[in-house]
Parts: C-alpha cells; sequence; structure tokens
C-alpha cells in the first residue's frame, strides 16, 4: 500500500512538473511582458516621456492581480507628473509625460522609475522577495551660442532579474519572457556614444530615431549625443542683428546728431 502510495505521489510530480513546462513553454511562445520607454524631443522647450506596456495573457491569467496593481501604480504615477495614461485593453496601456526642458525631464523619468530617487527595500509578497531595480537617467547640456549640445546617460541594473525561478528546479532566462525597449527620438538626429560597456543601438529615419535592446539580467548602459537649436542663443543674436540694424539704419538715413547743422541765414530788412 506505501509502494502504491509513493508511485501515486511520483506520478502527481510528473503530471504538476509537465504542466509547468507546457505553461513555460507558452510564456516563451508569446512572451510575457512588453516594456518600452521613449523620449521624444519635439523642440529644446517640449518634449514627452513615451511608454507602452504590453502584458502577455498567460501573465494575467497566472497572476491577474498582481499585474493589475502594477499598472494601476503605473496611471497613478503618470498623474503625479502632470502625465496622462490609456489603457488600451486589460492588458495593455500606455502613458505620456510631457517635460518642458532637459532637466525637468531628468526630474520626472527619475521621479517616475526610480521612485523619487529613492532606494526603496525590497518588497514582500508571500514570502518572496521583489527584486530592486536600480536606475539613472542624466541630460547634460552645453550651450554653443545657436546650438545646445545634449548628452544623454541612462544606466539600468537588471541584474536582479538574472534568473526567474519557477520553482526550486526550473529556471528559464528573463530574455525569454521580457521584451524591454528604450527609444530617442530628436529632430535633427543623434549618435550613440560607442564605448566597451555601452549598449549599441539600431538607427531608422535617417537616426533621428535610435532604439536600445535592453537585456534583462545585466547592467544596461546607455549614451547618445545630439543637437538641438538653442533658442536662448537665437533671441540674442536676432536682438543682437535687430539693434545694429537700427544703428546702420539711423546713421545711414537720418543726419548725425553730433554734427551741428547750420543755422538759416535771416535776410536784412532794407
Amino acid at each position: 500500500m506505501k509502494q502504491a502510495l509513493g508511485v501515486g505521489q511520483w506520478l502527481g510530480q510528473i503530471h504538476l512538473r509537465l504542466a509547468l513546462l507546457l505553461f513555460l513553454g507558452s510564456l516563451l511562445l508569446s512572451g510575457c511582458v512588453q516594456y518600452d520607454v521613449g523620449v521624444n524631443f519635439d523642440s529644446p522647450n517640449h518634449g514627452e516621456i513615451v511608454q507602452h506596456i504590453k502584458l502577455g495573457e498567460q501573465l494575467l491569467s497566472f497572476s491577474g492581480n498582481q499585474a493589475e496593481a502594477w499598472l494601476d501604480s503605473i496611471q497613478r504615477r503618470a498623474r503625479k507628473l502632470q502625465g496622462k495614461a490609456r489603457r488600451l485593453s486589460n492588458q495593455e496601456m500606455t502613458v505620456k509625460i510631457p517635460f518642458n526642458n532637459g532637466g525637468d525631464l531628468e526630474t520626472k523619468f527619475n521621479e517616475f522609475f526610480h521612485s523619487n530617487g529613492q532606494k526603496k527595500p525590497a518588497a514582500t509578497t508571500g514570502g518572496n522577495e521583489l527584486p530592486n531595480i536600480d536606475a539613472h537617467f542624466s541630460l547634460n547640456q552645453n550651450n554653443f551660442l545657436l546650438l545646445l549640445r545634449n548628452r544623454l546617460s541612462y544606466d539600468l541594473d537588471l541584474r536582479s532579474l538574472s534568473l526567474i525561478s519557477a520553482n526550486s528546479n526550473l529556471l528559464i532566462s528573463p530574455e525569454e519572457i521580457l521584451e524591454l525597449e528604450f527609444s530617442l527620438n530628436t529632430p535633427w538626429g543623434a549618435r550613440s556614444v560607442e564605448s566597451g560597456e555601452a549598449l549599441q543601438p539600431e538607427s531608422y529615419q535617417g537616426k533621428q530615431q535610435l532604439v536600445w535592446k535592453l537585456k534583462p539580467g545585466q547592467l544596461n548602459h546607455i549614451e547618445a549625443v545630439f543637437w538641438l537649436p538653442s533658442p536662448l542663443g537665437i533671441g540674442t543674436v536676432l536682438i543682437a542683428l535687430f539693434v545694429g540694424l537700427g544703428i546702420y539704419l539711423r546713421y545711414r538715413f537720418m543726419p548725425d546728431p553730433t554734427v551741428e547743422s547750420p543755422r538759416p541765414t535771416i535776410p536784412e530788412s532794407p
């Protein structure tokens, strides 16, 4: 009787493991989470942080409550930063957060993705720790009179996602179920800074759009340089030209105020 019970337990474990393998296989075929983040510059004084999130149906059926809570938190953070979140379906969402300049972009990006720049302790759910993800975004700007040079740097540490454990015996790589991208859109194009540690992007539309495929389970470093017209410099040049033109017209077509004009002669009376 004990032997029969042991065989039954063994068959049950095989059945459970086979079902889990089939479930993981369906995730690998369709993808689990697709997360695209983009920074769009329309001008030096206007742009948007754009996000597109799509969750696989298998993830919703497996942990729908947690996924829904995560999407709700994204909506709340977007509204806090004067952004808008639109639910396309129960598994898909787009987010747009406007910014007014480079400093505003840096502040909002870090606040949205890194909890106000403060690293929080790992949360726990049912005794399982949720890994921390460390990220930092910076944008350095230098004014060259008529042009504004921008150097973007983005560090995203995804090493805490190096392995996703389904149970103690089944491990899958996060690259198989996570699709993460970062894109940069600029009116005059951009170039990636080539270094040993920086990811290299794919370029589209004459380098006006650069797209980096992020690597889950690794430290991702992105650097890019792009130029924008400088409103302050252009305004200064226009004012200088306007003043110079005024001075030219003043002395070209009007008498010089420093030269005393001759007095009209009054004829003597007879």
